[in-house]
């Protein structure tokens, strides 16, 4: 099972995990987002109960890496420890004992005696129930008769109500059931909680509070002008990601008025780079065809005012599971299954094969725009508005 300390994730890497995960990012995402597998990200998850474990410190009076490097310059020196105690204004039994439990004189060296204080500080404090034999195992009997968390709570303080060892708040309940590395409830007695869930879904400790499947301050597709319902003009697009195999996508933007496509490679499809790509492909564009884009409410498209303040080019969100709003895109999407498959590794295209798709796509005459191809008819409408 993956834990937080394992090699390979430094402790900007673990923070970035637990910043993504309240973001309401996915397992895929994060894991692409860090370079490490989505099951090493669940296994992660799991171990802490999705509840992000307070952030190690240390004791104010410990020896620094700092003073440890002195201690070994010292002794490289020839320095006697009083004399390097005096050096760093420590006690001669502080400098004798950090040097003996770390190799002896000649062994000592700063970083690895740095990192050993580090890994012998880790003195878990035990949990109020773990602490509480009795009120254990009053909590543990009951959640075997399906009792919820905050029904033992509440009963214990009813019934118990003199006696304030045997109170408990049900949070403390969960983190005890869910939190693994403390062991002090089997996880057997998980399956009697009524929803089964992997982890604690707490109020403080959630996805919930980042609003996940939910774009914030975006613009519905009820206030886009009628220009843009009527094809009027050019430079309104439609977007979407067409999803392969293995979780890979590619972006979708398809003009309204002449059914000209762009095809975008992304690596990922996390709002920051899925941005990040359209961003740089639509600036290619003259301005005067980055009028709008419409979205469905994918999250993807989460960071959507990023891209509107680089591009220029306002969003517009289609309503929930409404896909007729972007019904060019969507009709463009099935005709890219001839080149594209269902279950095609995207990632294996470049984007100059996307280009070379897009451009066979934009070449074919349709029968909406009177047998024109989408390349002529865009050409044509610059060309009308210049």
């Amino acid at each position: 099972m993956a834990r937080v300390g394992r090699p390979g994730m430094s402790d900007a890497q673990k923070e970035e995990l637990w910043q993504r995960w309240r973001n309401g990012e996915g397992y895929s995402d994060i894991g692409r987002a860090l370079g490490k597998f989505p099951a090493s990200i669940f296994g992660v998850l799991r171990l802490h109960g999705g509840i992000m474990p307070p952030k190690r410190v240390r004791a104010r009076r410990s020896l620094t890496l700092w003073e440890r490097e002195e201690i070994s310059r010292g002794l490289c020196s020839g320095l006697s420890m009083r004399q390097i105690s005096r050096d760093l204004c420590r006690a001669p039994s502080t400098i004798s004992r950090e040097i003996h439990r770390n190799g002896g004189p000649k062994r000592y060296r700063a970083s690895a005696a740095d990192q050993n204080a580090w890994d012998r500080a880790r003195r878990p404090k035990l949990c109020y129930l773990a602490q509480n034999a009795r009120l254990r195992g009053i909590v543990a009997n009951k959640l075997a008769q399906d009792w919820s968390p905050e029904q033992i709570a509440g009963w214990l303080k009813r019934t118990h109500s003199d006696d304030e060892t045997l109170h408990v708040s049900h949070e403390t309940i969960y983190k005890s059931l869910y939190v693994q590395s403390r062991g002090v409830l089997r996880k057997e007695l998980q399956k009697h909680l009524r929803t089964h869930r992997v982890f604690r879904q707490s109020k403080k400790y959630n996805t919930r509070g980042a609003r996940r499947g939910q774009i914030i301050d975006g613009v519905s597709i009820s206030e886009r002008p009628p220009a843009v319902d009527d094809r009027a003009v050019p430079g309104h697009w439609e977007g979407d990601l067409v999803a392969g195999s293995a979780n890979t996508h590619i972006a979708t933007l398809v003009e309204r008025q002449s059914r000209f496509t762009m095809l975008i490679k992304v690596e990922g499809k996390d709002t920051k780079t899925v941005v990040k790509a359209l961003t740089k492909q639509v600036k290619t564009l003259p301005r005067q065809l980055r009028q709008s884009l419409t979205w469905d409410r994918g999250m993807e498209l989460a960071d959507h005012k990023a891209f509107t303040m680089s591009t220029h080019t306002t969003v517009y969100f289609c309503d929930p599971r409404s896909p007729w709003q972007r019904g060019t895109n969507e009709n463009t999407n099935r005709l890219l299954r001839q080149y594209f498959p269902k279950k095609t590794d995207l990632s294996i295209f470049s984007q100059a094969e996307l280009n070379r798709v897009a451009r066979r796509l934009n070449q074919r005459p349709r029968k909406t725009l009177g047998f024109e191809t989408p390349a002529d008819k865009l050409q044509a409408s610059v060309a009308a508005t210049r």
